[in-house]
């Protein structure tokens, strides 16, 4: 087997006597879409947080790339290849959808944001950031200012914005939450377009949507992750039916 691009192991992270991760192993292979499932307070959050260098572990080691991550902070793990979507929408509302995207891309070139009036004009932002709206079914809504997209389409600007930096591995705590129906199916359609051309970690509570994007599942239950393979194998588990999905799984 080829190298993982992120690889996991003993990972742990207390908070006074709760015990959020609890000596997690994972490896994530290049291109790969892995979800990460688990009842509410499982501690996926907390997980992905410490992938992205948002929170530093108590205990056990990160590799990516085959680089020892487990010390750097979040802008270092950026400019190694990290992007992050957030559970709530976090994106610049009183700017336009094309403004939000193009600071991204201006981010990930290194430029200060202290120049962001009159860089507003440059192709060099532009020109990419209107490319990946158009990716994410956003082209037509690229003037509209953030605060007046509907929710769905908050959801997808984020994603763009993460896209926008040309990440090698793309973290999504919870992408399709709070969406319609109609919305949800539109994420999905978009994120099974960027499956094997980008590697994703995506935690989310839909279950349509994790067995339709996922080629690999992991179950996390009070922070330890109790089994992990493909869908049909984390459909038939057991534990997994007993812990998380129910018994008419």
């Amino acid at each position: 087997m080829p190298e993982a691009l992120l690889e996991v192991r003993g990972l742990a992270k207390n908070f006074g006597a709760l015990r959020a991760t609890d000596d997690v192993d994972l490896e994530i292979s290049e291109g790969e879409t892995h979800a990460i499932i688990g009842p509410n307070g499982a501690g996926k959050t907390t997980l992905i947080s410490q992938f992205a260098g948002d929170l530093r572990p108590d205990a056990g080691r990160i590799r990516f790339a085959g680089e020892d991550i487990t010390l750097l902070d979040a802008p270092q793990r950026a400019r190694r290849g990290f992007a992050r979507s957030f559970q709530i929408t976090s994106v610049y509302r009183d700017f336009s959808a094309l403004d939000n995207v193009a600071l991204a891309v201006q981010a990930h070139a290194g430029h200060s944001f202290r120049f962001w009036h009159p860089a507003r004009e440059e192709r060099a932002l532009r020109g990419p950031a209107r490319a990946v709206l158009e990716e994410v079914g956003l082209g037509a809504r690229a003037g509209v200012l953030a605060a007046n997209l509907a929710h769905g389409e908050q959801r997808q600007l984020e994603v763009a914005m993460a896209l926008a930096t040309r990440p090698r591995l793309l973290l999504l705590d919870e992408p399709v939450a709070g969406m319609g129906l109609e919305e949800s199916q539109r994420m999905v359609q978009f994120l099974s377009g960027l499956k094997g051309r980008q590697t994703i970690i995506l935690v989310e509570h839909d279950m349509d949507a994790v067995f339709s994007l996922a080629d690999r599942i992991s179950v996390l239950v009070y922070g330890r992750i109790i089994a992990s393979g493909r869908p049909e194998e984390v459909r038939a588990n057991p534990e997994v039916r007993r812990a998380y999905l129910g018994e008419d799984a």
